[in-house]
């Protein structure tokens, strides 16, 4: 499964069957972990067989349940492009997970970070976790209704973008997939722009960690739908698009 196979495939899980992950797949997950944490300056932890911080949250009112496996990012509060960065390689170890056959979800609040193993520095901060796991095939009745109440109607794709001109078919996928990017109560709120050729993204307040998160969600989408490119980080960040992939 390619990454626009996984972002196609992907739903956010909440119920998991509590089967180990197979360790074939926990290496890799570790690999691109590490990767990304050294290549973008991040803090990226996995918890393995340890799902404490889920399974006794007193506020989880049976948001989870099976959660034995999750992933937690760590903000540098220093950093202002930090929560960004962690968004979009949060994401990028999501749709590897889909690939490999794993349920996921971005979690925010319904967790205890005081049951999460990582020590912290003062200026350092959980700015929130993804759980992972096996899953059932099919979304369960509770993952459907909770889905149902959390998700406001998804934005057109042309009301997430503005141009001075018409747009090309490969900006187009971009913002197709961008489209398809998980936010807070699917808020959707990174606007896009192409304006004398130039493609760049903004949010309202970038300093916001949940927004930071989500645009950074977002640009990874972009990215991908859009054939490849690199972004700039942070507000009005620029991209550059991928050289072989300008249809």
């Amino acid at each position: 499964m390619t990454l626009e196979e996984a972002i196609n495939a992907r739903r956010s899980r909440r119920k998991y069957l509590g089967t180990p992950i197979e360790p074939s797949i926990t290496d890799k997950l570790r690999e691109l972990a590490t990767e990304y944490s050294l290549g973008a300056n991040l803090r990226i932890e996995l918890v393995f067989n340890d799902g404490k911080a889920f399974n006794g949250f007193a506020m989880n009112y049976g948001l989870f349940s099976g959660v034995n496996d999750y992933i937690g990012l760590i903000s540098d509060k220093n950093d202002l492009n930090n929560n960004e960065r962690l968004g979009y390689y949060g994401e990028l170890l999501i749709l590897h997970s889909t690939a490999m056959g794993l349920g996921s979800c971005w979690v925010g609040g319904t967790f205890s970070r005081s049951l999460c193993p990582f020590p912290m520095t003062e200026s350092e901060a959980l700015v929130c976790a993804i759980t992972i796991g096996n899953v059932a095939e099919s979304l369960s009745f509770k993952e459907r209704f909770i889905r149902n109440m959390t998700h406001r109607k998804t934005k057109a794709v042309d009301e997430m973008f503005e141009a001075d001109a018409p747009v090309p078919d490969w900006f187009l996928r971009g913002m197709a997939s961008v489209q398809k990017a998980p936010s807070a109560i699917n808020r959707q709120p990174v606007a896009f722009s192409y304006n004398d050729g130039v493609v760049s993204a903004s949010v309202k307040d970038s300093s916001d960690p949940a927004l930071a998160l989500d645009f950074g969600i977002a640009k990874l989408h972009f990215e991908i739908g859009a054939g490849g490119g690199e972004w700039s980080w942070g507000n009005n960040g620029g991209f550059a698009q991928c050289q072989t992939h300008e249809g």
